[in-house]
This record gives structure tokens, C-alpha cells and sequence, in this order.
């Protein structure tokens, strides 16, 4: 699989950490703005995951890590990016400027043969949630988001949850500070974002209602979510309050969950007793993991909890992704 990132934020540099390792994957080009020395710096050295454990140095328009050679371009236009002469199977597109149908095309008209987004992106892309419904892939497809974070946390929750019979979901992410707000306070079009990260608790607006109900029509007006931002650098926590249409107990919760992990959401749902916090999660490959003592339960209303890696987790459903979309 020869691979291209556009795009070396959060996740294009967690994915470029991941693939370079992956003797089955080849990453063939990396693209940003950024400076190619400053580049290969935050990609050897990470305040989440730590040092990368092989060199990183860029040289003579090559970021050069373990075995790698991996060409680095700054290319703001992706029509004059090489993935013709690359012969690239997959970019991935990371910088979230490429998320519309017409935009990601780009890419192929560049001469790429997929294009797999990092983000929700526009209705005009389809949406595929690994695990859920990528065997209703058509074979054509060309491009496709894989969702963000948070859907990839929900979707599977919801359809565990489905055969008991869903009359409405209320979805709170307590959810670590992103790039998207402000170290300190700064002018913000959503003004809380503007507020200082690392120095409240800031709810946030966010459009993931929508996403879930592209996939659970019979939702509709249904669901609603928000997030709320949270002092700490990585970790989120998924917070669903779930009105049945009968009654249902913890048991039958808890056990629909271990079956779901065991089964048909192996290796993207996880089950755990145990007492988990936030840093418990890090580095951890799930979508969600549910804790079941904290699965609660009154008469047709029901409170499960589930822990992600909004980086680490997101990163390795994209590569499964990789693997699946060939």
C-alpha cells in the first residue's frame, strides 16, 4: 500500500509515527506547509507519546527515519503534488481544507487512486464508520471519510444499543483541549473557544447530531450532543443517555457490550471492570472502550460511559481502513 499524508497536524504526524513502522505500508510522500526542520522536530518528539524511537532528521528534501526515505513537499495546491509519478494508492487527507467533494478530488485529478479523509467532511463524501458498515462499500468509491473521533465512539454504542429500541439520545464528550482553541484568551468566532485550554472547563458546540443521524435515519431529531473541553491534553470520555421505548436492566446492557466487544466490534469496541482515568487510555487502539460498573440504569433510561484516545484510537481505525480499502 503506498501511501501519501497531506497534512502533518495531530493526526498526520500520529499516522506518519504508526505507518513508518508497518513493514506492509509505504509512505511515499508527506506534505505540509510547515518547515521541514520543524517538521521532522515534532515528529521525533511528542508531548503526548514521547520520542519517537528511531532518528527523524530532514536532508536534501527527505525526512529520513529507521529505514524510510520519505519525500517532503510544501505544496498548498493539491494538483501540483507528484501522486501520478508516486503512484499512490491512498492520501490521506489530514489538513481538514480538503473535506468537500470537489476539494478531495483534487488529489485524484493529481493522479492518486484513493483519497481517505481524516474528518467528517461535506455531505456530498460518503460516510463509512469502520466496523459498523464498511462492507456496504462500493467497489467505485474513490473517496469516503472514515468520521472523526467522536462518531467512530458513538456509532458502534448506538448500534449495540439498537435492538432494544432507541426513543432518543442525549450525548455529552468530556473531551481534552485541541488545536482549535486558544492557549490564552484570543479573539474566537465561537468565543469560547477563545478562552484560555488548559484553564477551564468550555462546552463546545459540534455538528456530530448530524453525522449519526446520516447513519440512523430512523433518529432523526432524536439525538443530540456537545462537548465539553477538559483541562488535560489527551483522553475524552463519552457520556450517553439513552431513553428506551420499554424497560431494560444493567445486566442486559453490560452483557450486550461484552458480546458486541467479543464479536461482531472486535478490536474497536473494548469491555473493561476495571477502574479506569483519562491516562488509562492512552495509546489505547479502541473506539471505545465501556466501563460496566458505570453503565447505570432507571426504569427506560440508561447512562453508559465510554473512554477513548481521540488520537490513538481515531489513528488506528484510519489504518484499518488502509488495510480494508485495497
Amino acid at each position: 500500500m503506498r501511501v501519501a499524508i497531506n497534512g502533518l497536524g495531530r493526526i498526520g504526524r500520529l499516522l506518519l509515527r504508526r505507518l513508518v513502522l508497518m513493514p506492509e505500508m509505504e509512505v511515499v510522500a508527506i506534505n505540509d506547509l510547515m518547515s521541514p526542520d520543524n517538521l521532522a522536530y515534532l515528529f521525533r518528539y511528542d508531548s503526548i507519546y514521547g520520542t519517537f524511537p528511531e532518528s527523524a532528521v530532514y536532508k536534501e528534501g527527505k525526512l529520513l527515519t529507521g529505514k524510510s526515505a520519505i519525500p517532503v513537499y510544501q505544496q498548498p495546491d493539491p494538483l501540483q503534488l507528484p501522486w501520478r509519478e508516486l503512484d499512490v494508492d491512498v492520501v490521506i487527507e489530514c489538513t481538514g481544507s480538503f473535506s468537500t467533494r470537489t476539494l478531495a478530488a483534487l488529489h485524484l485529478q493529481a493522479g492518486a487512486r484513493k483519497v481517505l479523509l481524516s474528518t467528517t467532511g461535506s455531505d456530498d463524501i460518503p460516510l463509512f464508520i469502520y466496523g459498523f458498515n464498511q462492507h456496504e462499500l462500493p467497489p467505485a468509491l474513490d473517496i469516503l471519510s472514515p468520521g472523526g473521533c467522536m462518531t467512530n465512539c458513538s456509532i458502534p454504542i448506538l448500534d449495540i444499543l439498537k435492538p432494544f429500541g432507541i426513543e432518543s439520545a442525549q450525548i455529552h464528550f468530556l473531551h481534552s483541549y485541541t488545536s482549535r482553541q486558544q492557549l490564552v484568551d484570543a479573539p474566537h468566532k465561537q468565543y469560547r473557544r477563545g478562552r484560555a485550554a488548559a484553564e477551564s472547563i468550555i462546552p463546545v458546540e459540534i455538528d456530530l447530531a448530524e453525522s449519526l443521524e446520516r447513519l440512523f435515519p430512523e433518529l432523526h431529531e432524536r439525538i443530540a450532543a456537545i462537548s465539553t473541553r477538559i483541562p488535560v491534553a489527551n483522553g475524552a470520555l463519552g457520556d450517553f443517555t439513552i431513553q428506551f421505548k420499554q424497560k431494560i436492566s444493567t445486566k442486559i446492557l453490560q452483557q450486550a457490550f461484552i458480546d458486541a466487544a467479543k464479536g461482531r466490534y472486535k478490536n474497536v469496541v473494548n469491555y473493561t471492570e476495571e477502574p479506569l482515568v483519562s491516562l488509562d487510555i492512552k495509546s489505547n487502539t479502541h473506539s471505545s472502550t465501556i466501563e460496566g460498573p458505570l453503565i447505570s440504569v432507571v426504569g427506560q433510561q440508561a447512562k453508559i460511559l465510554a473512554w477513548f484516545d481521540n488520537e490513538y484510537g481515531y489513528t488506528s481505525r484510519i489504518i484499518d481502513w488502509l488495510a480494508f480499502w485495497k
